[in-house]
């Protein structure tokens, strides 16, 4: 009696294993311009950066002079193995350009279709034309400063701030110099004498360094926040008593009356809020120093207007003011580290994961700084900014 299977013969014969292809690896090409924004001195790679992304067989393009505003010469990129270039199109016809600043409308014209752009956005600075001109030469753009990891921190940004925020007490430890015509005052703390009282408008990362700054220095800090949160996390991230207090008219005038020097860090959703006043301004001491860091989005004092670092202060009702915009590039060997170190593993995964694309479909942090993706306009802050219509990447990227 035959028995019946419901396997054929090939079926019960060992099989052939299908294995998952690995995938290729790529080999990028990059490109790095000379910055060409009013006092920007930053660049994107270090050496050192490019050292590593060279020993991995990655090509990349200089233009000759780029690194000199950090203090980073042309030999120093060539022995890293860099091409150093005294060709703007050479540079821009890289199939991955990385720069600081957003490209002007020109720079944009020399980059090749197809290709892929790394840079700050900027949005307040730019203009439909800009996007326009992204759209037509289908280009791939990713804005670091909108790049948001998995902890939901904005990373360069983060980095960036930490160095406005000491920054701010160091630059104004300088203006209360005699040299600066400031009133003579040593910021920070010696035997028998009182300290300097140091007030900080914004309890967020610069409001944190400019008191951790100041603290280190002996000074005596006061900072106002609305958030309640916002202030714990600081006193914790801290580590020691300090006075927070939530933004009060009253008891706030009375502690800039008081203070030898106001930062304002306090960062609205569209613009800063202005919560100082040119009356209370005129209250201050004579000789006292405001560093507003958040001039870039309008500044929190009335009095703030926009300086630059060739002229970075003016006086107004007695008080120095300081209100540059770009206070990283005033540091730019720092700040060009900062950003190296976040450019390095993402270009390394790039080339790791067979390409941009592949990188961009598993990375959710690359996605979220993405505002282009092959000229289609995919942030719905720039569509409704600028009026345009736009795409979700997750629905482009399946």
């Amino acid at each position: 009696m035959s028995t019946f299977s419901p396997f054929s013969k090939e079926e019960l014969l060992p099989q052939t294993e299908m294995l998952e292809i690995k995938k290729q690896k790529g080999e990028l090409f990059i490109g790095l311009p000379k910055e060409t924004l009013f006092e920007e001195k930053r660049i994107c790679l270090t050496p050192d950066a490019v050292s590593a992304l060279t020993s991995h067989g990655h090509r990349i393009v200089i233009e000759a002079g780029a690194g000199e505003g950090s203090n980073y010469s042309d030999n120093e990129y060539s022995e890293a193995g860099a091409k150093i270039s005294y060709d703007t199109k050479e540079v821009f016809s890289c199939n991955i350009v990385l720069k600081v600043a957003p490209p002007t409308i020109d720079e944009i014209d020399m980059i090749i279709p197809q290709s892929v752009l790394i840079s700050a956005l900027q949005l307040k600075t730019q203009t439909k034309e800009y996007f326009k001109t992204l759209a037509k030469k289908r280009i791939t753009a990713v804005a670091f400063d909108y790049i948001k990891d998995e902890h939901g921190v904005y990373p360069v940004v983060k980095s960036l701030s930490e160095i406005a925020g000491t920054a701010a007490i160091l630059i104004a430890a300088e203006l209360m110099s005699n040299l600066n015509k400031g009133n003579g005052l040593l910021l920070g703390n010696i035997g028998g004498v009182p300290p300097t009282d140091v007030v900080i408008l914004g309890a967020g990362t610069v409001g944190e360094f400019a008191a951790r700054s100041a603290l280190g220095l002996g000074a005596r800090v006061k900072v106002f926040d609305n958030s309640i949160t916002k202030l714990r996390k600081l006193q914790h991230s801290l580590n020691t008593p300090i006075y927070t207090s939530t933004i009060q008219p009253k008891t706030l005038a009375k502690s800039l009356r008081r203070c030898d020097v106001a930062i304002g860090s306090i960062r609205g959703k569209d613009r800063s809020p202005i919560v100082v006043s040119e009356t209370i301004v005129e209250t201050m001491k004579e000789g006292a120093i405001i560093v507003d860091v958040s001039i870039d989005r309008g500044g929190c004092f009335e009095t703030s207007n926009i300086t630059s670092h060739s002229k970075p202060t003016f006086e107004k009702h007695g008080v120095i003011h300081y209100c540059v915009p770009n206070i990283p590039s005033r540091y730019s060997r720092t700040a060009s580290f900062a950003i190296s170190n976040l450019f390095t593993p993402y270009l390394l995964d790039i080339a790791e994961s067979g390409g941009f694309e592949n990188a961009a479909r598993f990375d959710k942090s690359l996605r979220s700084g993405m505002y282009f993706y092959h000229g289609i306009l995919t942030n719905k802050t720039v569509a409704a900014w600028f009026d345009l219509p736009f795409r979700d990447i997750n629905l482009l990227l399946l």
